[in-house]
């Protein structure tokens, strides 16, 4: 989507559809980027691997690289919240030559992050091949949906063998709980601080992405900058207001974040 601009791929946070970042996607696209939405394998509508040696954060990497060499869309400005923002900096890391900036919001680490992401996506997957084999998987709420958006993925997931799908799920949840102690889930200090790309921060603010976290990321990474949906005195109120639109809210001023870090730098 988009004009003739420079290339941004955007990635959702969790285990999300691309439908995550539409909203943000038509703003940058509006502004003439050319943006790429990017559906992960295992996530949203794209076909189920679950197959690897390296963690699944690490394969989505790998896996947008070779789509944007597809595109011949780089250096791209990649894009994510929480898990998509983990995937962006792995790419930086992983293909540094792929990337020309960075813009990071929801900065996922610590304890608690770990715990609750691994067994999220990988913890309640394993239980249930091991209580009841695949097709026990595939009646998680989160398989079906995916066997209803792609209806391939059900003959994919029973034709697994469960001791090899929980080997796998065990590999990929081992990246999260050795992430605990980690600036950033997947990457370390000096992995950071190697980072020298133009990059606009936006901190979260729960148990998950600890606004701490955001700000420890934008110190180790030279050429970072740091901006904040709220301010202290507006999140205080945001309990009293509704759901929807404090996410509208938070998606408008995401977008103009973005939008003025991307015209002030001119890529």
């Amino acid at each position: 989507m988009g004009g003739d601009g420079p290339w941004i791929v955007l990635t959702p946070g969790g285990r999300g559809a691309l439908e995550g970042s539409r909203y943000l996607g038509n703003r940058l696209a509006g502004k003439g980027f050319r943006v790429l939405l990017h559906d992960r394998r295992n996530c949203g509508a794209s076909e189920i691997r679950i197959e690897g040696e390296i963690s699944e954060q690490e394969i989505w990497a790998d896996d947008v690289y070779a789509l944007l060499q597809q595109l011949q869309a780089t250096p791209v400005i990649a894009g994510g919240g929480s898990a998509g923002c983990r995937l962006s900096l792995l790419l930086a890391l992983r293909h540094p030559e792929a990337v020309r900036g960075l813009l990071l919001w929801w900065v996922t680490g610590g304890h608690v992050a770990s715990t609750q992401l691994g067994h999220a996506y990988y913890g309640q997957f394993i239980e249930a091949a091991k209580n009841g084999g695949m097709d026990a998987v595939c009646q998680t709420d989160y398989f079906a949906a995916r066997i209803d958006s792609n209806p391939r993925n059900r003959n994919y997931l029973l034709g697994l063998n469960p001791d090899e799908f929980i080997h796998t799920m065990s590999m990929w949840r081992d990246f999260f709980v050795e992430g605990a102690q980690l600036p950033v889930i997947g990457a370390s200090e000096k992995d950071l601080a190697s980072i020298k790309l133009p990059t606009c921060i936006v901190p979260g603010n729960d148990p998950v992405h600890p606004k701490s976290r955001g700000e420890d990321l934008h110190h180790l990474m030279t050429g970072s900058e740091i901006c904040y949906i709220h301010t202290e005195a507006e999140q205080k109120k945001l309990a009293d207001r509704n759901p929807g639109d404090v996410m509208r809210e938070i998606g408008t001023r995401l977008g103009d974040i973005f939008i003025e870090f991307l015209e002030r730098h001119r890529f």
